[in-house]
């Protein structure tokens, strides 16, 4: 059985908020104890059948940018905006709800999340063959709600997804030294773990499906407010990392970014922004 039901009327469906709750509760403890990093892998999180059906709502890529370079090649993103289908979008939206919000709660333990009703970073994601997103952790802060990032929702959608075409999500211990997990992205299946700056994960190996196929996905971000905001945080982009005897590239951009936002006063700072000479 799914972990989450959704439940249909009159062309919308939702989830229902009890049975939600009782299902993060029943996995409370496999997620927060898992390692490197609290995170749980499920199959058949929403029924397959259901995410089947709604295939053929994702939106085409033609004549739309991507993500090209060394960190990430070949990636596509989509906001609720770009997808026509009204179940799909459906869905989407229904990943902010009450209901899955307390799904989230009760299974991860962080009281207060907070959905993102701009999608930012998130949405509909796609690589297509030969594509990749090397290891990472996110960026920490929502800028325009100013609120601290804590957890992602992955759902896959990629059916008939044979182990050689890869895509894997692979998680890493803090260290960088051991990948401690590799996730196929199977139709159905889901990964949702904590968001800190040591949380390193990624799909850096390219993906080898045929070119007329793509990795496709779901991802929602969930944030925390604080009485003290944000000002005492380090503020983080996306930090990519370098596998072990790899031929991963470093990005000295961002780790340049990283070390004036620490060192630089705050004017300076904005300053060297609005030149672009950091950014």
């Amino acid at each position: 059985m799914a972990t989450l039901q959704p439940i249909e009327r009159d062309g919308y469906f939702h989830f229902d908020e009890a049975d939600c709750t009782a299902a993060g509760e029943a996995l409370a403890a496999q997620y927060q104890d898992a390692q490197p990093f609290p995170h749980i892998a499920l199959d058949d999180f929403l029924p397959v059948d259901f995410l089947r059906g709604l295939l053929g709502e994702f939106p085409d890529s033609a004549g739309k940018t991507y993500f090209d370079r060394d960190q990430e090649r070949f990636k596509f993103s989509y906001g609720p905006n770009e997808i026509a289908g009204a179940r799909l979008r459906g869905l989407l939206m229904e990943l902010n709800s009450p209901a899955v919000l307390n799904f989230l709660e009760a299974m991860t333990g962080i009281d207060g999340l907070i959905a993102d009703p701009f999608f930012s970073g998130g949405g509909l994601h796609e690589t297509k063959s030969g594509g990749h997103l090397s290891v990472h952790a996110d960026f920490n802060i929502h800028k325009s709600m100013r609120l601290e990032r804590r957890l992602n929702l992955l759902i896959y959608l990629n059916d008939d997804w044979p182990e050689d075409y890869g895509g894997h999500l692979e998680l890493w211990d803090q260290k960088m030294e051991h990948c401690r997990e590799r996730i196929a992205p199977v139709l159905g299946r889901a990964v949702v773990f904590n968001t800190a700056l040591d949380s390193y994960h990624g799909q850096p190996d390219p993906v080898r499906c045929p070119p007329e196929r793509s990795r496709r996905s779901i991802a929602t971000y969930y944030y925390t407010a604080s009485a003290d905001g944000i000002a005492a945080l380090p503020q983080r982009t996306t930090a990519f990392r370098v596998r072990p005897a790899s031929n991963d590239k470093s990005d000295r951009k961002f780790a340049l970014d990283h070390f004036m936002r620490d060192w630089v006063p705050p004017k300076l700072y904005r300053y060297a922004a609005k030149l672009n000479r950091f950014k």
